[in-house]
């Protein structure tokens, strides 16, 4: 007689507090990335600025100078360093988020990962849907279907420090989760849909300083012990090899920069509940690198390529009704929180699940519209797909600022009328009546943990 399988998980509240020690890590997160959106809308308006004022020939003549090695096929415009360079440090940190918050995070629970997983997959698929449907008759513009699918965290949550928000902690670890994972979503699509002309050498000689750094990594402990430092100045340069070899390759060079974070490893032992588990090398390398990429990489990429010359109120009329920008705001703006409140609320029916009882949907809508603020990856995307150059590039910009102000928006008017229900219940997590360092309410169910 065959045994019983074992029954799916059932999830009984979604979306409710996590761990203390998640709440903490998440919370000095997003206070980086506070200060990282600051600088990168402070970037993009200066190129603004710059690339529609009366020497806007410099801006584009700075973009544009050229400087590296060129038999390395690194003799890169200044404007393609930051899209191909810095932001491979972006996303080495998403690989390194994703893979922590799925191994060592609350979200290696099915129960617990699902709904926000789903959420960024249904918050992928509907604004590509859209924005396809939009463009269907002209197979030009049609390539940048992607454009619309990734959340920029930076700018989201640099709006909710403007507008004040006491947005829970359920819902940030929501909103973060689901631009780490829509993320990942973009660079796959990206290495998938975006390569051209592939170079099959170069892509397999990547694969030995990649295999060394992977080896080293996972056993850094039995070379250099305790000291990550040591452990920093040897795979860095492991890290730079395999981000030349794959550009060089033809596949987008900011695909390494995931490989890389994938590599490194979470727990300092991979055996559970190990003698010598712990935080290992992702800790350190994300404590070094997220002030680069939030401070630096992410601002200087964002000033780069935002500047685009709209040509005044004519100009600007003409980029938004090319089908190019209607089809990036009506994904973003609506296409967002439909492909992510849909989801979230048919995952729920379909599990017999309910939302926690500290939330409503309106706060599921509110981070659904602010999750349409799609900038860094969007920006990306668009060169990717047109060049610059192109008109469709520059009317595809346009389209962003425009959908990410107006997403902007709509979740500042959605949220600000819940921040009173959002400050009691930060007040609540503040209590600890027994005065043992964790908050009361983390402490219900073995939370604490």
């Amino acid at each position: 007689m065959s045994p019983t399988p074992p029954p799916r998980p059932r999830l009984t509240t979604v979306l409710g507090r996590g761990s203390y020690a998640e709440f903490l890590r998440i919370g000095e997160i997003l206070r980086k990335e506070t200060v990282g959106g600051a600088l990168l809308v402070a970037a993009a308006v200066i190129a603004l600025i710059w690339a529609n004022s009366p020497v806007s020939e410099s801006y584009f003549a700075l973009r544009d100078f050229k400087i590296g090695y060129e038999p390395w096929h690194l003799e890169l415009s200044l404007g393609t360093w930051a899209a191909d360079g810095l932001l491979a440090i972006f996303f080495f940190l998403v690989g390194l988020e994703l893979k922590r918050e799925f191994i060592a995070g609350d979200l290696r629970q099915l129960s617990k990962s699902i709904v926000p997983v789903a959420a960024a997959v249904g918050g992928v698929i509907i604004p590509a849907v859209i924005y396809a449907v939009v463009n269907l008759a002209s197979p030009e513009t049609l390539r940048g279907w992607a454009i619309p699918t990734a959340t920029d965290i930076a700018f989201a949550v640099a709006v909710l420090a403007i507008i004040g928000s006491h947005l829970p902690s359920a819902l940030r670890i929501f909103l973060l989760t689901l631009a780490v994972v829509d993320d990942l979503i973009a660079i796959t699509i990206i290495a998938i849909f975006y390569s051209s002309d592939i170079q099959a050498l170069p892509l397999l000689w990547a694969l030995i300083p990649l295999a060394l750094y992977t080896f080293l990594a996972q056993k850094y402990r039995r070379f250099f012990g305790v000291n990550a430092q040591a452990a920093w100045i040897i795979l860095l340069p492991l890290g730079l090899a395999t981000w030349v070899l794959v550009h060089a390759s033809g596949i987008h060079a900011t695909v390494a920069g995931v490989l890389l974070g994938f590599a490194i490893p979470v727990l300092r032992s991979q055996a559970s509940g190990g003698p010598d588990a712990g935080p290992g090398l992702a800790e350190i390398f994300e404590h070094r690198s997220r002030p680069i990429s939030a401070g630096i990489a992410v601002p200087i990429f964002a000033f780069f390529s935002a500047g685009v010359a709209v040509g005044g109120w004519e100009g600007l009329g003409s980029a938004l009704t090319d089908p190019v920008a209607v089809g990036i705001i009506l994904a973003l703006v609506l296409g967002k929180p439909i492909g992510i409140l849909g989801t979230t609320w048919l995952l729920t029916k379909a599990t017999r699940a309910t939302l926690d009882s500290s939330l409503k949907w309106i706060d599921i809508f509110g981070v659904a519209l602010l999750a349409g603020i799609g900038f860094t990856v969007s920006l990306l995307v668009a060169e990717l797909s047109f060049g610059h150059g192109n008109i469709h590039d520059d009317h595809a910009k346009v389209g962003i600022l425009a959908a990410s102000v107006l997403a902007a928006l709509l979740a500042t008017a959605v949220l600000r009328t819940r921040n009173r229900h959002y400050r009691k219940a930060e007040e609540e997590e503040k209590i600890d009546s027994d005065h043992d360092g964790i908050p009361d309410v983390y402490q219900q169910g073995g939370s604490e943990r």
